[in-house]
């Protein structure tokens, strides 16, 4: 079964639809109210960002779910219907809200709302592909940050219990729209998604000397990943979606 470009990046319009609607209602909140100040203010901001973050992520997880359940039908697999993934909870909501008010910057704040938004749907995906052992990758899209790309080029991975930390998927940031995918045979193929090209690029910038796994261990360990420059895989991502715009 092939999952086309323009299949997955119908899906990804609807998720990003989604997300910006609860990403542009927060924006507007802060433009109208003003920054949160008082502990009576970030309060208030708290529960309307759980509300957006309820709402809205009932929409992402239902999309998710839909996409996996059709992914499942095509690929001539018999399950039971996939479950949507809790939306983000009042204490994850006040954290992030807590912690981003303190930047004064506005769409910060937004943007952290639509990562909650973002969440339900990928933990939708990633929580049922473990359920039935699916195998999961994340697949990039657009101009992608050079950590997105070296999740990509992990290529396919089967789902078990370490696939989720905490019951949350790892690596979701907001203003992307990277996510994963899941297939339950090695004939699924999405025509968006080549794992070998990512590494290739990988090495190229490095100069063959480190692999995806390689990069993201040391981002693990480090927030400066090694100490070592980067620069250069970010320069030949640049070139990479450049000449993919061409063809």
């Amino acid at each position: 079964m092939t999952i086309s470009s323009t299949a997955w990046t119908a899906f990804l319009v609807r998720l990003r639809k989604v997300n910006d609607a609860a990403t542009d209602k927060m924006l507007k909140y802060i433009e109208r109210y003003g920054m949160p100040q008082t502990q009576e203010q970030i309060n208030a901001a708290i529960d309307y960002a759980f509300g957006l973050a309820t709402k809205y992520g009932e929409a992402a997880a239902e999309l998710a779910c839909q996409m996996y359940d059709a992914t499942a039908l095509a690929s001539g697999v018999m399950l039971p219907a996939s479950e949507p993934a809790a939306t983000a909870t009042m204490h994850e909501v006040a954290k992030a809200i807590q912690g981003t008010v303190k930047t004064g910057n506005a769409n910060i704040v937004a943007a952290a709302v639509g990562r909650q938004v973002k969440m339900a749907g990928v933990d939708t995906t990633l929580k049922n592909a473990v359920r039935d052992e699916a195998e999961f990758a994340w697949i990039p899209h657009g101009e992608t940050c050079a950590y997105c790309l070296m999740l990509s080029a992990l290529g396919w991975q089967k789902a078990g219990k370490k696939t989720l930390k905490g019951g949350h998927a790892e690596h979701v940031h907001a203003n992307c729209d990277c996510t994963y995918a899941i297939r339950f045979n090695e004939s699924t193929r999405y025509t968006s998604y080549n794992p070998d090209k990512y590494n290739r690029m990988i090495l190229d910038a490095t100069d063959g000397e480190y692999d995806a796994g390689d990069l993201l261990r040391q981002a693990g360990r480090t927030s400066r990943w090694g100490g070592r420059d980067y620069s250069g895989l970010n320069m030949v991502r640049r070139e990479f979606y450049a000449d993919s715009e061409t063809e």
